[in-house]
């Protein structure tokens, strides 16, 4: 009797690891069928968006608001976009990435195949932004530090160093704008020559992520801690321009034509705004 109770409980232990591990898989599987932590957001010329989902980890596609996958990366460390952070994409439509999993920035293509572009030179890349000619600028959390990278790869060039350098963006003049987050002037224009000009001049912000400027000089900085989206006037003044719900912790930004796009990884969420601040959902868990 006690063997034979005995043997039904080993059963049982088996029985439920079983499907405990089907579980898994199926939770898996579900989990892959939608956003988990979108960090970043870019625009391409055709008005797709690309999203690196940190936790997916990958990158999302979405077109006219239908979500599908990209990029696929791997959840063993040290593989490509295992640890994504940012995405890019050029005028030409080659969609970059950062990964600090890596140490790397990458090029991906339609494809799927991720060429990197640095031989692991970048830290923590945070965020990626293309001037004029092509070339990305990379802002280095680790190094403290904004690298420039030819669209074909190489050596990074040091240009600047910055206190917590975060969002990056080339605006139509293309000067380079940074987010020093921890800086005492948080928002700064960074010259070809490294010189750094001062733009917000107090620590207003909570948490600042990401930057993205108007053709009319408007900047829009994410602040993750106050839940909200700044205005940043060309005299350097800021002022909150929306906050509080949907918004539950906005990071990455993208400008689409007039609207300001918005990933927030709280939310699990894409959203896009007018200049009248409203906040639209884009995508979220994947149809």
């Amino acid at each position: 009797m006690v063997h034979s109770v005995a043997q039904r409980f080993t059963q049982w232990i088996v029985i439920c690891v079983s499907y405990s591990g089907a579980l898994v898989l199926v939770m898996d599987a579900l989990h892959a069928q939608e956003m988990q932590y979108p960090l970043s957001v870019a625009v391409a010329t055709d008005n797709s968006l690309y999203v690196a989902d940190r936790l997916l980890p990958g990158i999302w596609k979405i077109t006219e608001g239908k979500a599908k996958l990209f990029y696929q990366g791997d959840k063993k460390f040290r593989t490509p976009l295992n640890a994504v952070r940012t995405v890019a994409v050029s005028n030409e439509g080659r969609v970059f990435a950062g990964d600090s999993s890596t140490r790397e920035i990458y090029s991906i293509d339609n494809n799927g195949k991720a060429t990197p572009l640095t031989d692991g030179r970048i830290g923590i890349p945070v965020d990626i932004a293309i001037d004029a000619a092509g070339d990305l600028f990379v802002s280095d959390l680790e190094t403290q530090r904004i690298w420039k990278v030819a669209s074909g790869g190489g050596e990074p060039k040091e240009v600047v160093t910055l206190a917590a350098p975060r969002g990056l963006f080339v605006d139509k003049k293309d000067r380079l704008w940074a987010i020093a987050a921890s800086g005492d002037q948080p928002l700064v224009r960074v010259g070809n020559d490294g010189t750094v000009e001062p733009v917000v001049r107090e620590r207003i912000f909570h948490f600042p992520h990401d930057v993205v400027v108007g053709d009319d000089g408007t900047a829009f900085v994410s602040d993750n801690y106050a839940r909200a989206i700044w205005k940043v006037t060309s005299d350097g003044k800021a002022t909150q321009w929306i906050s509080g719900d949907p918004l539950m912790g906005p990071v990455g930004l993208a400008l689409h034509n007039d609207l300001v796009v918005i990933a927030d990884p709280q939310s699990k969420a894409i959203f896009q705004c007018d200049r009248d601040g409203k906040p639209i959902r884009v995508a979220s868990d994947v149809p």
